[in-house]
Order: structure tokens, then sequence, then C-alpha cells
């Protein structure tokens, strides 16, 4: 793929969006082009989702797997029928309060979808972000917009429109600057093609927000049913150090023992964390939701600084942490990093329907009980 010099960026102030900046990124959109844009969780990789080519070049520029399915967003409720086939009753009571908002909705697909868009699965994932920008630019566009986060697969997901430069720069046509992302992790993203609404990627709503609205439990998916949902199935959101998860009383005894092994530390914890020597930098986020906010640049922050290993302060997975913690396994899967097992609840797992399974105390998170990479289905290595 042939570079440029860099993407055209627009300087979008979100309080009060440019009307001609919006059209002429929406004009880029209808024609195909690959838009950057900030959204309330981060910042989106933006297509035309009825142009097959275009949603090509997204998995194409962020070295996305092709299996993983690519989130739609749309600028109205009413245009859900652009791209699904039915809108289960359960799922237009969730629009009702959540859209616009971070609440994306795996529902039948509409034939105008393409098996690109979808991966091939007979279902589509559906959101109408609340961010201004985005709102904007999807309405002026005038089509669904096929968006998944605008980074390089497998990096921590950019809430900075610098993040996106520093990912994809002249791979993208252009970056519409609209500041942070407020929000910070990525939308909830739950399947309400059946009796019972499944929670397959932990967001921004949290599981009792949607209980509230539903009036029923709702449950967290695993397995077989996670392949409705991006951003589920791979090693995501990771920076290049070593991330560790670990609970508070824990992070100050194992910073000690890294800098004794001449690691180079960096801390993310909501209080600070007194330790003699060894720490690069701390950021301590003061509450959940600074923490969801603050996580993704937090890692990108870290990983600039040089930091052999990150240790994240590990939350209890209820209300938004639950999102901070799949995010935090997620950045630390592989054979390097994990969560330390004295998180675990006593019956061995997180009680919330399946974020966290139960690890040997030796056995770093990836490996075996001999400590091998562990091969997923097929008998593949874990990418």
């Amino acid at each position: 793929m042939k570079e440029r010099q860099g993407p055209k960026v627009l300087r979008i102030d979100p309080s009060s969006p440019d009307a001609k900046l919006i059209a002429e990124a929406a004009a880029a959109i209808r024609q195909g082009l690959l838009v950057a844009f900030p959204t309330e969780t981060v910042y989106g990789l933006g297509a035309n989702a009825l142009m097959p080519d275009a949603v090509m070049r997204i998995y194409e520029v962020k070295g996305r797997p092709p299996d993983n399915p690519i989130i739609v967003h749309i600028g109205y409720k009413e245009d859900v029928w652009q791209v699904a086939a039915e809108f289960p009753p359960k799922g237009q009571l969730l629009a009702e309060r959540f859209w616009p908002g971070p609440l994306t909705l795996v529902l039948p697909r509409s034939s105008r979808i393409s098996d690109i868009v979808t991966a091939g699965l007979d279902t589509v994932a559906v959101r109408m972000p609340a961010h201004p920008i985005a709102l904007a630019l999807i309405r002026e566009a005038g089509v669904p917009v096929a968006a998944p986060s605008a980074n390089k697969s497998g990096r921590p997901s950019p809430t900075l429109a610098q993040h996106v430069m520093d990912d994809l720069g002249a791979l993208v046509d252009i970056v519409v600057d609209g500041g942070p992302c407020p929000v910070g992790v990525e939308s909830t993203v739950v399947d309400v093609t059946g009796p019972q609404p499944v929670i397959l990627r932990p967001g921004g709503v949290s599981r009792e927000e949607l209980e509230s609205v539903l009036g029923q439990r709702v449950a967290v998916g695993d397995g077989e049913k996670l392949k409705r949902s991006p951003g589920t199935r791979y090693r995501h959101y990771a920076p290049r150090a070593q991330v560790i998860v670990a609970s508070p009383s824990e992070i100050a005894e194992l910073v000690t023992s890294l800098a004794k092994e001449g690691k180079k530390v960096g801390i993310i914890a909501r209080q600070h964390i007194l330790v003699s020597k060894g720490v690069a930098t701390q950021i301590t986020p003061r509450s959940l939701r600074q923490y969801a906010q603050q996580l993704f640049a937090a890692l990108r922050e870290l990983d600039k600084l040089g930091c052999d290993v990150i240790v994240a302060e590990a939350v209890e997975p209820r209300g938004l942490g639950l999102a901070i913690m799949d995010r935090l396994r997620r950045a630390s899967a592989g054979p390097r990093g994990g969560v330390r097992s004295s998180i675990i609840t006593s019956n061995g797992r997180w009680e919330n329907g399946g974020i966290h399974h139960a690890q040997h105390p030796h056995r770093r998170r990836g490996e075996d009980d001999k400590g091998e990479p562990r091969a997923h289905q097929g008998g593949q290595p874990r990418a």
C-alpha cells in the first residue's frame, strides 16, 4: 500500500462542530475513503458500510483478522433497518434508553450488509454514538459507517487523535481531531437475538444498567458466543510492555521485586503507591470513570517512557469495573503478563459470568501446566 505524507487533519470543536468540516469528512466517507473520528468511547476508523472495498481497506490498514466483525454506526434509530433484518423488542427497549450512547446491539443482519462487515456471520453489530462530532458526521454522510477502533489491531485503543496518528499515520485519508474521548473504553456489546440478552463485550453501559431497563438477568457470554462481537477473541489493547494486574495491597511489593530484577516499571493505580525505587512514573485515576477514561492513554504513555513492565490495579468487576477488568485481562494476555491469582475470588474465578478464569498461581497467563504457550482451538499458538 502506497504511503502518503500524512492524513489531512480536521480540528473540530465538539461543543460546536463546524458544518463545513463535517461536510468534508462526510463526503470522504461517501466516496469510500477512510476517516478517523472521535466517539464518546474511543476514536473510530470509519468507512462507508455499503462499500465492501472501503471496508476491506479497514482490515488492511489495521492488520485486522478477517473473522473479526466490525460495528456499524448509524445516525438515527430508524436507520437500524438499513443494516438489520429484525429489531427484537428487547433490543428496541435498550435502544430507547441507551441510544445514542456506548451500547452496541447484535441483530439479525440485512442482505444489504456485506460479509466483509459481518465476517460472514448472520448477525450485524449496530451502534448509534452520542459524540456530537460522530453523530453529525454519520448523519451528514447519509450512509451507515463501519468503524472499529482507529489503531493497529492488538494495540491499546486510541482516545486522542495523536494516538491515531501514532498507529496509522498516512494510511488514513482524514483524521478528525475532536479532543479526548470522554468514556475511554469501547461500547458494551449485547446480543439480543435470543430469549436472554447476552453481554459479549463489557463497556460503557454496565450490566446493572441493562438489567434495570430490561427487568431481567443479563448473561455474560463466553466461548462460541463471542464470535458475534468484535474485540473478544484476540489479544487486544496490549502495549509493548509486559502488563501485570494486581490487587492494591500487592503492588508495592511487586514493584520492588521487579525493580530488583532491573526492570523499569510503570504503575496505574487509584492511589499513590509508596515504593523506594524502580518506578518510571505513576498514573493515578481517582475514580472508576477516570480509570476507564485514562486507561488506554496510560498504557500508551508508559510504553513511550520505555517501561519494561506496567503494573495495573485490579478493580471489582462490577459496573464500569467489569469493562476495565476485561480490558486489563486482554492487555495482559500472553506468555509474559497476566492477572495475579490472588485477585481471583475464593471459588476460583470472578463471579461475573466469565470475565476471568482461574490459573495456576505460579503459571504465567497464556501458558499450560508446563509453562508452554497454550494453543487455541485448532492447535495454533495464540497471536
